[in-house]
Parts: C-alpha cells; structure tokens; sequence
C-alpha cells in the first residue's frame, strides 16, 4: 500500500500530537517495511526528531511547490488535493483530528484519528475562536473520513455522543510511547540528570503542561501533608498557570520543595521518571495520558485523577483520586512511600499492564483499519 499522512505536527511539534505523530509512522514503516509512506508537512524545518524517519528508504516528505509555497496553511487545508492526486496514496491519514476539504473528490480513502474533544467537554479552557474552529474541523474529518480512530474509549463516547458519528466507524487504537521509557538509566545517567537539574533525593513527579486543566496545584497543596524531606519535581511547558502556582508556593512556604522545570532534555526524561518514588497526574481530563503510560513503562507507581480516561491508560494497578481533593492525593501518596511491598507490586503491575501498549499492537491495529478500507 501507498500511504499519506498529514505530517504537520510531526515536523512543527515536539510533544503530544507531533510525538503521536512520529511515532506511528515510526512503528509502521518498522513492522510493515514493504509499505510506502508519504508525510505531506505545510513546511519544511529542521527537526532532529526526524532522523529515524528520514533515514527510511520507505518514507518520503512531501512539501509544497509554485504558488503554494508562501500559502502553506491554504495548501494543507485544500490544495494538498493536487498532490493527493499525484502521488495517488491508498490511504490519507489525518493524524492530528483534520483531513483536506474536499478529499472525497480525489479517489483516496481516509482514517483520521481523534485525540480527545475537551474543548467541547470543557470550553472553558478554550478561547470562543479556537473552540468554533476546533469543532468545525473535528466534525468535518469525522463525518468524512472513512474510518475514524479514537484513542481511547472515552474519546470514543464523546465522538459519538458530541458528533452523532455511528459506533462502528469508529476503532479505538491506544497510543504508545516511546521504547526509551523501557530501558533502564544506568546509575552514570540518574547521576548525571540529578546533578544537571538539581533533582532532590526523594520527590513525587508531574510531567505535562502546566496549564489549569492538568491541575498540578492539587499536588502541591498535597505537599503540605507530606514530610519535609518529599519534594514535587514537575516538567512541563510554562503557561499563565504558573504563575498562579508559583504565587500558591510563595505564600505557603513550600518553594524549597517545589521544582518545575519548563525544558529537560528529551534523553533525560527517562531517567527523570526512573528515580521518582511516585508518579502523579491529577489532571482534571485527558484524551489519554501519555505521561501516565511513560511511568508504567518506568517501573513507577501511578496516582492519576479520575473522571476521564486515565483509569484506561493507567490500568488497575494504579490508584485514582478525586481531581479536587488534595488530601486524598496526599494519604495515597504518604501509603505507598511508607510501604515498600505496596510500591513494589504497584511498579510491577503497571510495566505489565504497559505490555499493551506495545508498538507492534499499535502498527497492527492501525494497520488493519488500513487494509479494511
């Protein structure tokens, strides 16, 4: 099979929809090598993240030409058609919830997957502009596209349930995350990455946006219940939000067991997750929650929040707490750090339950709705 993706965001981004994005035409090209892909990308940067890709004689970047050069958004959005005709693909894959208008004209089938549609669920979040548009481009990729992947089974119910899209157009296909998240640091690097961003001895772990939605401030105020000596070490892109936590910090006299760290190195995060005693993400809702999944894949014990997905991404291995109640956040936290058996069958069954997630299921099942289209 010849087959397109819309590659914007895996060559623009470098986290959530851009990671997605690498990662499955990654996996796909790796299982299925007889297979030609084309990542059609609005524009051409460099991204080191690129280079697995790049260096695959079965992949090929698409940019565009003429008169569409200086009107990249304009050619992703419809004049991609003509090259769509050209290269004549099987399959044209929306990775990030949009597809062409138009692309029935063209002849080539379409999937497209949907992430999550939390600005439907939770508007507040979003900007009135950003939501109008956001909706009209999710609704057109799923009442057009031939097959539609949700990432969950809750995006699933809320595709369905928001954009009355039939059930059975619809296939769950769960993300993965990236296999560095399986091997262990070697002491050399957790020394190296303690010392390079002045990580305490002991501290419960956050890695997302800091953004009011992912609700980090639930943590912190949790700290307050827990002994001096735990710290909380959050990685994430800085946002408005921040300021209020650090303000929340300030005033309570916690900043000497606060550390948010706004850029680590991607080869770091590993060994980050890895000298973690816990991991927490009480976020108030996810499409998924590729974090929770990196810490499974890490060997460290989960507290996520409950209300959305994250009981699917973390499984029954982890514990689930109210996303408004810090001091539930803090028992759950203090009753696995003060047990050892507890925190040990909890890292256990999280890297056994993470064995779903594994590239091979992906590529195959996304795979399959390629070949039933």
């Amino acid at each position: 099979m010849k087959i397109g993706f819309d590659a914007k965001r895996a060559v623009q981004n470098n986290t959530g929809l851009g990671n997605y994005s690498r990662r499955l035409v990654e996996i796909l090209s790796e299982y299925y090598p007889d297979d030609q892909y084309y990542l059609f990308a609005p524009e051409k940067k460099d991204n080191p993240r690129l280079q697995t890709l790049q260096s695959r004689k079965n992949t090929s970047f698409i940019y565009p030409t003429g008169l569409y050069r200086p009107f990249s958004s304009f050619w992703r959005i419809s004049g991609i058609k003509s090259d769509l005709k050209r290269v004549s693909p099987d399959i044209f894959h929306g990775l990030s919830g949009e597809l062409p208008v138009g692309i029935s004209k063209t002849g080539v089938k379409s999937v497209v997957t949907i992430h999550d549609l939390i600005f439907l669920r939770y508007p507040e979040y979003y900007k009135p502009i950003d939501r109008m548009i956001y909706a009209r481009k999710f609704r057109y990729a799923c009442e057009n596209a031939g097959r539609i992947i949700a990432i969950s089974e809750c995006t699933k119910r809320d595709i369905v349930s928001f954009f009355n899209i039939p059930e059975d157009k619809i296939t769950v296909v769960y993300q993965g995350c990236h296999p560095d998240f399986r091997e262990k640091a070697t002491d050399h690097k957790k020394r190296e990455v303690m010392e390079r961003y002045k990580l305490p001895s002991k501290y419960i772990f956050y890695v997302g946006s800091i953004e009011s939605r992912k609700n980090l401030l639930l943590a912190v105020k949790a700290l307050r219940d827990l002994d001096p000596e735990i710290h909380l070490v959050a990685i994430g892109k800085r946002t408005p939000y921040q300021d209020k936590i650090e303000q929340y910090v300030n005033q309570t006299g916690l900043s000497g067991r606060v550390h948010i760290l706004n850029k680590v190195f991607f080869e770091d995060l590993p060994a980050c997750y890895q000298l973690a005693s816990v991991f927490v993400f009480p976020s108030f809702f996810e499409g998924f929650g590729i974090p929770i999944l990196e810490a499974l894949s890490s060997c460290v014990p989960v507290i996520a929040a409950t209300g959305s997905c994250l009981e699917e991404a973390g499984g029954p291995g982890s514990v689930y707490v109210d996303p408004v109640d810090d001091r539930e956040l803090a028992g759950q936290i203090r009753r696995i750090l003060s047990n050892v058996d507890i925190a040990r069958k909890m890292s256990e069954d999280g890297r056994i339950y993470a064995q779903r997630f594994e590239d091979k299921l992906i590529a195959s099942g996304v795979m399959k709705i390629y070949e039933q289209l």
